[in-house]
């Protein structure tokens, strides 16, 4: 059995729900089995990155043994005379190897699941962001709705609502935007508006579910401290990379002021960078399959792990072939602690799959290979326009921490 030919899929999420566009990879073999897989967060264009998929499969890929996945993984490593950690070509790369994962699993009538050391667990916990309660049927995924990311009242209320779905935690960022310029000081505003909604959330659901305060590199170091200290009192889960990802420094100093666990690693690739991560003091590791190198080089970030007794929980803001090889790889993980869920009607018609998630937990994967097949009706119904929007994007402009009003429109 060998490689013969890959394909791509760009398509566009209606709601916005999972990013502006997801890159699908399709891969055949010589005998007939196709493997379907996902890229994540490649920042150009969608179009762009679909091309680069095709160029990697065809230098590096084409005619190996899909079984020879380390040969496969240091050839594209190693792209161009890098031989480090970059972040587009694993992304790239990534989805080429969970659809081989896919092919293995077929082509052995298994579940990956029992392909990458056999399933450890029978169920596994999830969680979901805080979404409004008609998100699905918006445009953008924001603009329709309460504001839950800055009023407390809206947030507790969807917070409500995801637990009476069966989640048993929910994740909140309250200290948007994202601005290119790093690093800010919140302004007194926006930090007591965060303890507000971090509160108003504790006070709503009470010990029902886990509080994730999932900030995204925001704020400098101090100002990470500060927003800690305020929120501490209602015992989040843990603290999501209070700053940007180049500051790993930063994050060990808040990781020694807080006892907040911090968590970290949607932006990172490889076990070279979430090595750093765990040196750093982060305790909860957020590795996207998508990204991060693959399966295999996921399934080594996270062993090294639990050398800090540290955990994982996959990141899945994304498309639903990257939460399917998540799941399986989660499933074998001692150290896994919870799955990023997002359950909204165009993940599930843009792919069919055989995993099921119940009130809160996902079931067992019991078909061959991911479980998951595309629908390409719906693929051909929602394509990317070239040169569109990248997958996520962060504001233009600087922002001070005199900031007290923060426009929708600069999520």
């Amino acid at each position: 059995m060998h490689l013969e030919q890959v394909r791509t899929y760009v398509t566009a999420p209606p709601t916005g729900i999972g990013g502006s566009f997801w890159v699908f990879v399709e891969v055949d073999t010589d005998d007939g089995i196709t493997g379907v897989g996902e890229c994540y967060g490649v920042p150009v264009s969608g179009d762009i990155a679909g091309a680069m998929v095709e160029d990697t499969f065809n230098r590096f890929c084409r005619g190996a043994d899909p079984h020879h996945l380390e040969t496969l993984f240091r050839r594209v490593y190693s792209a161009g005379f890098t031989q480090r950690p970059d972040i587009t070509m694993m992304g790239v790369f990534s989805g080429i190897e969970m659809a081989i994962w896919d092919i293995l699993g077929k082509a052995h009538n298994v579940p990956v699941c029992e392909l990458l050391g056999g399933r450890f667990h029978d169920r596994l916990r999830t969680y979901s962001y805080l979404y409004p309660p008609n998100m699905s049927a918006t445009t953008d995924g924001e603009e329709d709705g309460p504001d839950v990311y800055h009023d407390g009242d809206a947030a507790a209320e969807s917070a409500l609502r995801f637990v009476e779905m069966g989640f048993t935690a929910i994740k909140q960022d309250p200290v948007g935007p994202y601005s290119f310029q790093g690093g800010r000081e919140l302004s007194l505003f926006e930090l007591s508006r965060a303890q507000d909604s971090i509160g108003q959330i504790r006070k709503a659901v009470g010990n029902r579910a886990d509080i994730l305060l999932g900030t995204h590199g925001q704020m400098t170091t101090a100002s990470a401290i500060r927003l800690a200290r305020r929120v501490e009192q209602y015992d989040p889960l843990w603290f999501e990379e209070p700053c940007p990802p180049d500051q790993i420094e930063a994050l060990k100093v808040v990781s020694e002021a807080t006892s907040i666990p911090l968590a970290a690693g949607e932006r990172m690739t490889t076990r070279n960078e979430f090595y750093e991560l765990l040196r750093a003091g982060v305790r909860i590791l957020q590795p996207n399959v998508g990204r991060s190198g693959g399966l295999w080089e996921t399934k080594k970030i996270a062993a090294l792990a639990e050398l800090f007794n540290a955990q994982i929980a996959p990141h899945i803001y994304c498309g639903p072939v990257a939460h399917a090889a998540a799941t399986h790889l989660g499933f074998t993980l001692p150290n896994f602690l919870i799955l990023e869920t997002i359950l909204s009607d165009f993940h599930e018609e843009v792919a069919h799959s055989s995993l099921e998630w119940d009130h809160g937990w996902m079931m067992p994967p019991s078909k061959p290979g991911l479980g998951i097949e595309l629908n390409h009706e719906t693929l051909g119904k929602n394509p990317y326009e070239s040169g569109g929007r990248l997958h996520l994007e962060m504001t233009q402009e600087p922002l001070s921490s005199n900031n007290k009003k923060v426009a929708r429109e600069l999520r």
